[in-house]
């Protein structure tokens, strides 16, 4: 998805002058095309992320649209007080790239996994986070920020990711995108969540169950209305997330429900157990957390189990 997004800025670029790039001496292999379309507008600020975001609230104030690139925890922890006090109290058009977000840098140990990112980006109002699940929708967000007077966090696939059935590359604020129709319950998920959610509903559909899959890739400040009312349809909603259960995804879900007095039942399914004590590839670490379609199409199927059990 790295290079649907350089793809997509060159293009931006093109038209549309007061676009920057800036790195902390990351995305090598990747940032090359915007360095040589644009010599002039791409800046290494060095191993210095917190300078870079100084920098880019410097640009922005006279009239630059910058990108800041580098890994999601770097570019959304260790910058935090500079994002809160520059681009979100300025309300800036500040674009901050969080590449690999979870566990896509898996081998690094806990210090690069990026599972508090969307929880710590969405307590600061105005900024929008943006969580796209493929390439195409990848475009259609930086399309959409064109025109964004403030700042947004974009946590970005490190992997490619292949399209996502029915998605079609749509994308509009705070709105939930129906990928999969259903009747008994609703996967909402988020990013690179959507490829384990569908298959997920696949299995789920064999044992006997109908699950509609929505992706949401605006996660508000606030519950959103579109939000609410494809929430209002379901007696059970399952978020699907690979962060921590708090703060992200899964509590937008909850306060969408708590607040719009809704009656849907919500099942979390995120990280839940804390930092991994070890490293390992993504996708085992995604396993240790219930994050594949076997793992979640497992979960979902024991609650309702519990759930007929009770009844």
């Amino acid at each position: 998805m790295r290079t649907a997004l350089i793809e997509t800025l060159v293009d931006l670029a093109r038209v549309d002058e007061r676009i920057m790039l800036l790195t902390a001496d990351l995305g090598w292999n990747v940032v090359e095309p915007f360095l040589q379309a644009y010599p002039e507008r791409f800046v290494n600020v060095g191993v210095a992320e917190q300078n870079m975001l100084g920098i880019a609230t410097g640009l922005a104030l006279v009239g630059y649209v910058p990108y800041v690139y580098s890994i999601a925890t770097f570019s959304s922890m260790r910058c935090y007080e500079q994002i809160r006090n520059g681009p979100v109290l300025h309300r800036l058009p500040v674009r901050i790239i969080g590449i690999g977000g979870g566990y896509a840098y898996g081998h690094a140990g806990p210090t690069h996994h990026a599972l508090e990112d969307l929880a710590l980006a969405r307590t600061q109002p105005g900024l929008r986070v943006l969580v796209p699940a493929d390439g195409e929708q990848l475009r259609s967000v930086l399309l959409a920020l064109r025109e964004l007077p403030g700042p947004a966090y974009l946590r970005v696939a490190k992997a490619s990711v292949p399209a996502v059935a029915g998605l079609h590359g749509r994308f509009a604020w705070e709105t939930p995108e129906l990928v999969r129709p259903g009747r008994d319950l609703l996967l909402l998920c988020t990013g690179e969540m959507a490829h384990p959610a569908l298959q997920a509903a696949d299995m789920l559909f064999s044992a006997g169950l109908s699950p509609a899959v929505a992706v949401l890739a605006h996660l508000g400040f606030r519950p959103g209305r579109a939000l609410t009312a494809l929430l209002s349809r379901f007696e059970t909603v399952v978020a699907v997330e690979e962060a921590f259960v708090t703060g992200g995804l899964g509590s937008l879900a909850a306060e969408t429900i708590a607040e719009g007095g809704l009656h849907s039942r919500l099942l979390r399914c995120g990280v839940a157990a804390g930092f991994a004590e070890h490293s390992g590839s993504t996708e085992y670490l995604r396993s240790r957390s219930g994050l594949t379609a076997a793992g979640l199409a497992r979960r979902i199927g024991e609650a309702f189990q519990r759930k007929r059990t009770a009844a």
